[in-house]
């Protein structure tokens, strides 16, 4: 679960921010609800962490 961690969170500001325009005339239309879940789901659902490239370096980064 970790590894999805900021893909989740960017899913979930795509959609929420999706969601927040089509909320903007106070209705929902299915062409809307379409598109806040491609941006919610399409856009960045299976884009893992990238592991760092040192991970040497990454941990007496973190130690500092």
């Amino acid at each position: 679960m970790r590894a999805y961690a900021k893909a989740l969170t960017g899913a979930a500001v795509a959609g929420l921010t999706a969601l927040g325009t089509a909320l903007d005339d106070g209705a929902v239309t299915t062409g809307e609800w379409v598109v806040v879940a491609i941006a919610a789901i399409g856009v960045v659902w299976a884009v893992p962490n990238r592991p760092p490239a040192d991970p040497t370096r990454d941990y007496l980064a973190r130690r500092s």
